[in-house]
């Protein structure tokens, strides 16, 4: 299972291109509300979620992604909930994705301690132990981080690359006209 997580303050692009493309290679997608079912994005589009978290332990999770966006981020950041799916799928060796802002709330749990890693530019320094490189999207062991919105298909074929493949990434890549 790959649990997407939305918090208050999410950045709809960062979170709807994974879900959707995810989605459209087969991929099992949970989208889970931290702290309630409808969650506001950063641009006022809200969004229901499939759950609230209650009852998952997050034991199935194949991966973990977190979109950006103010102050969605820093909801993040603060979920016991997220917590626990970032630690589930990073014991599991699951695929863990943050972009914009988000890769922060990886590097304040430790998750980028040697890693290679990008960002929002203005949240380097919150990457905490992680070596900055500035790509559009970077890819380090399962942990794949992005820069922004403008990025966000980038980003979503590259979890899809790694969760089901480079030819199914580029098959949706050209069924998408993606340049």
């Amino acid at each position: 299972m790959v649990y997407v997580f939305l918090a208050e303050g999410f950045e709809e692009m960062e979170a709807l291109a994974p879900i959707d493309l995810l989605r459209r290679a087969g991929v099992e997608v949970l989208t889970v509300g931290v702290g309630g079912r409808l969650i506001r994005g950063a641009h006022g589009v809200g969004i229901q979620a499939d759950s609230c978290g209650e009852g998952l332990d997050f034991s199935d999770a194949e991966a973990v992604i977190l979109p950006g966006g103010m102050p969605g981020t820093t909801n993040l950041d603060r979920s016991p909930l997220v917590e626990q799916g970032l630690r589930a799928a990073a014991e599991k060796n699951g695929v863990i994705g943050a972009i914009c802002a988000a890769p922060s709330v990886l590097g304040h749990k430790g998750l980028l301690k040697s890693k290679k890693a990008t960002c929002f530019p203005g949240f380097e320094e919150e990457q905490m132990g992680a070596e900055f490189t500035g790509k559009a999207v970077e890819k380090d062991g399962r942990i794949i981080t992005a820069r922004g919105a403008g990025v966000a298909l980038e980003f979503a074929l590259a979890l899809v690359a790694e969760l089901k493949g480079e030819a199914a990434a580029k098959e949706l890549r050209e069924s998408l006209q993606c340049v």
